[in-house]
């Protein structure tokens, strides 16, 4: 029990992070491009990851095999499957709607762990993961537009989330938190460079003036230290002490905690809808933390 609520508490503090640093990674991304820069975030986050390694958790070296390498750099694909289709799908749709269907992963956690790991959710987890999707409805959807292709892709990031959240609970168990972090971080990283050498004007990394730009800066720094490798450390170090889905309404908790960022930072201002949207949300995520309700087993009397 003591390990279920830790675990509770710490992926509630990742999704505050991920939410507190949404306006400095778009203000970031106005002068480096998207995969470009997460590409140097990963890396970054890989390269402080791995000085903790040597320094503090050398004796993990002993335990790297093949098996670490290739789970690791699986968990990795998803994870830069969800983050590469919301970018480019980003270009093609509106943000309220992107941060909706991303947000979809809610639902689809529970069915593809039933198809990959056979977990069952409960009626709780269920309930909560319905009222959740209602309250992100609420939050993120000021309007009604029709579907684009930019919907499909962003709908494609939902799963590859999901799929990151599943697999990322099914190889906690079995390896080394701090390696299988380390792999999946350095996996992100080698594949957005490459994507960005085809895709993007990779070359700003290397300008000076870029780099050299407050918001990039800022931005480099907190999320390399604080929303990659704390954060997937500690996503892959406590997931294997809850579900999956249980997780993924943890997580739907990330537009919540990026709607009070940007009321705080950058004052803007929350509709009544947004704001029982973000009740919502919270009460989805308590409906799954709820005890499941025992039946009273009625003995029959015996004649003595």
């Amino acid at each position: 029990m003591k390990h279920k609520v830790g675990a509770d508490a710490s992926l509630l503090l990742v999704a505050l992070i991920w939410g507190a640093t949404f306006v400095i990674v778009q203000q970031a991304i106005s002068f480096l491009e998207p995969l470009t820069f997460n590409g140097i975030r990963f890396f970054f986050a890989f390269l402080l990851l791995l000085v903790w390694l040597l320094l503090f958790e050398r004796q993990q070296l002993k335990q790297l095999n093949l098996k670490v390498i290739l789970s690791g750099s699986f968990i990795g694909l998803w994870l830069f499957t969800g983050y590469a289709f919301q970018t480019v799908g980003l270009l093609y749709t509106t943000s309220s709607k992107a941060g909706f269907i991303t947000g979809l992963s809610v639902i689809l956690v529970p069915v593809l762990s039933l198809i990959f790991l056979k977990h069952r959710p409960s009626m709780n987890a269920i309930l909560g993961v319905l009222v959740a999707t209602i309250g992100l409805y609420l939050l993120t959807m000021t309007g009604i537009t029709s579907f684009n292709i930019g919907d499909g892709l962003v709908f494609f990031c939902a799963i590859g989330f999901a799929l990151h959240i599943i697999f990322t609970g099914k190889f906690s168990a079995s390896f080394p938190s701090l390696l299988l972090t380390i792999v999946q971080v350095v996996t992100v990283s080698v594949l957005s460079f490459l994507f960005a050498f085809f895709y993007e004007n990779w070359q700003l990394a290397f300008q000076t003036e870029v780099l050299q730009q407050r918001e990039v800066m800022v931005a480099l720094i907190i999320t390399s230290v604080f929303a990659t490798a704390l954060a997937f450390f500690a996503q892959t170090n406590f997931q294997k002490y809850t579900t999956p889905t249980r997780v993924a309404l943890i997580f739907a908790m990330e537009p919540v905690f990026a709607a009070i960022t940007a009321f705080i930072w950058a004052d803007e201002r929350l509709s009544t809808s947004a704001l029982f949207g973000c009740l919502l949300i919270f009460v989805g995520m308590i409906f799954a933390e709820l005890p499941k309700k025992t039946r009273l087993s009625i003995k029959p009397k015996t004649l003595n």
